[in-house]
């Protein structure tokens, strides 16, 4: 079945783009003698696993359902991280992760002991009080970060039994900036890295995006190894993995005309589809609208939010019920943030394999809706 076939509204991921980043970021880890993992909180769509595996199945785990996740469908390391791990979890974590990054000194304090029992590399967030992110909902270097120890917490070093530092300073950015973020991490904590055995930095690293100084990026990381002989150097990118793989196709349902604006609403929604769009925001772009000239349109999502609409596009002919609408790059942090408000129905997922045909890989129903509430 190809996707012209398909009822909107559908997320479809594209296997051949999708083996193209895996492949790219395998290299990049051969090259530069890092370990890349793969980050569930930009991409949990575990049908797509097996394809996965083939290139990664080492994974980092943010809670309990993807730690579980990790050890179900990749089988891999699980480096684990938590803001606050509690009573009644650290014993899942212990269990089932490789590595685990305490949050805070207090945490370490707390817990750290059953990581040790356990036979987990431990380790410390820490802020490196730099970020090249200009967006503050993603910023984890903002003054009073609830993110990371300070450097003035451990001018007596690291702890005993802290084995590795984790840094997270980036959000889909270059090599460049690793190189900035690296600088400041080098310049507070560097003078503590010859004791440890590794070094996170954690994700952002958008090292598929054309145009990414990969050059760059390897000779970094080669060069940090060889300054701190035996340190192993972890990178775990979450958009790098599945960037520019999917797509979410719509349709027009209605157009209205208000006070001189033409609006197309969709059978999507923002609000509960593309969240991000609304959050951050940003304007996705849309296969069919045009740069210059046509029929200036809003798009309004399927909702009974005022807001759940993006505008600022043309298309090249009036827009009419049935017309279908692809907003591009729809995989990455945004299959992973979807809700279920106001009951609209949530899009299938189809992957299209490399001839171009397509499996459901999950349809929606009023039970996936029913079985969220109460």
């Amino acid at each position: 079945m190809k996707s012209t076939e398909l009822t909107t509204p559908f997320f479809i991921v594209y296997e051949e783009r999708l083996r193209r980043n895996l492949a790219l970021i395998s290299d990049i880890a051969r090259r530069s003698g890092a370990r890349i993992i793969m980050a569930f909180k930009a991409n949990a769509l575990w049908r797509t696993f097996p394809i996965v595996k083939e290139y990664c199945r080492d994974c980092t785990a943010s809670s309990v359902n993807e730690l579980i996740l990790g050890a179900e469908e990749l089988g891999g390391e699980i480096h684990s991280y938590t803001p606050a791990y509690t009573l009644t979890n650290i014993s899942e974590f212990v269990a089932r992760s490789s590595h685990i990054t305490f949050n805070s000194l207090s945490q370490w304090n707390r817990f750290g002991k059953y990581a040790l029992e356990g036979g987990v590399s431990c380790g410390l967030r820490v802020n490196p009080k730099c970020s090249v992110i200009e967006t503050d909902i993603y910023n984890p270097a903002l003054p009073g970060s609830r993110f990371g120890v300070d450097a003035h917490e451990l001018a007596d070093g690291v702890p005993d039994g802290i084995e590795g530092l984790h840094f997270h300073a980036l959000c889909e950015s270059s090599a460049e900036d690793l190189v900035s973020v690296l600088d400041a991490f080098e310049k507070k904590f560097g003078h503590l890295i010859p004791r440890l055995k590794w070094v996170n930095m954690g994700g952002g690293h958008l090292l598929t995006r054309q145009g990414y100084n990969v050059d760059l990026l390897v000779s970094t990381l080669r060069d940090f190894q060889t300054k701190y002989p035996g340190i192993q150097v972890i990178l775990e990118p979450g958009s790098a993995f599945t960037w520019q793989t999917g797509d979410l196709v719509a349709s027009v349902v209605d157009t209205v005309e208000h006070d001189g604006i033409n609006t197309a609403i969709l059978d999507v929604s923002f609000a509960c589809h593309m969240p991000d769009t609304l959050e951050m925001p940003y304007t996705p772009k849309i296969a069919e609208a045009v740069d210059a000239g046509g029929i200036a349109y809003r798009l309004g999502g399927n909702s009974c939010l005022s807001g759940d609409f993006k505008e600022g596009y043309r298309f090249a002919e009036k827009l009419k019920i049935g017309d279908r609408i692809t907003l591009c790059d729809m995989n990455h942090y945004t299959t992973v943030k979807t809700t279920m408000f106001n009951g609209v129905h949530h899009p299938d997922i189809v992957l299209a394999d490399a001839d171009g045909q397509c499996h459901y890989l999950r349809r929606f129903s009023y039970d996936d809706y029913k079985s969220r509430m109460s």
